[in-house]
């Protein structure tokens, strides 16, 4: 039984595919970040002129402030929901057919050289393992030299182990363990806004 493992974070984040989706997803959550700032900003300067002035309004003047802090209260705490929901979605968009693409490339590795499993380093905990038995660079190589693409590269092939884990469609090939890299390009999400309201 012959065993390999792949670092596909890594490699995630060195092929020129990998670099330029981080980067548009850099991009994307600054103005999703700057927008949530923004309105944050609006909300604290809100409450201070509410806190400052209370006692000065009437009844209706302070309802009436009151219920818009409240609605702009909420309306952050939605926005900050569907920013998070953007961005995961984006990130998956942009990072799921690399990674497919990187698994194609590993059956194919497997398949040529014979592994009956390839395992995903940081999802099975690998702490050490021989250099000639990690396939990072080699999937790096050839995901760059423009491997996997539709009708480019090499023929995919059946036969060897069954795929398992990873998300990525067909079949042959040494078996590739582990959910696949995580995009990571996405800045870990939008900072949360306060969640705590006028008194």
């Amino acid at each position: 039984m012959r065993i390999a493992v792949v670092d596909l974070q890594r490699a995630l984040n060195e092929t020129e595919d990998g670099r330029r989706a981080k980067a548009r997803l850099k991009r994307l959550f600054k103005q999703r970040q700057d927008d949530l700032d923004k309105r944050q900003g609006e909300l604290k300067a809100l409450k201070e002129d509410i806190e400052k002035n209370i006692e000065l309004w009437s009844q209706e003047t302070k309802q009436r402030r009151l219920e818009e802090y409240q609605k702009a209260f909420v309306d952050l705490q939605q926005q900050y929901v569907e920013y998070q929901r953007e961005l995961a979605e984006r990130e998956a968009e942009a990072t799921g057919e690399i990674v497919e693409r990187m698994q194609s490339i590993l059956r194919r590795i497997g398949q040529a050289e014979g592994y009956t499993l390839i395992i995903e380093r940081n999802e099975a905990g690998v702490v050490w393992v021989p250099t000639n038995l990690d396939l990072t660079d080699q999937v790096i190589q050839r995901y760059n030299a423009g491997e996997g693409r539709e009708g480019g590269g090499e023929g995919g092939g059946g036969g060897g182990a069954a795929t398992t884990g990873g998300g990525a469609r067909g079949g042959g090939g040494a078996a590739t363990t582990g959910g696949g890299a995580a995009g990571g390009g996405g800045g870990g999400g939008a900072r949360r806004p306060p969640t705590k309201r006028a008194e």
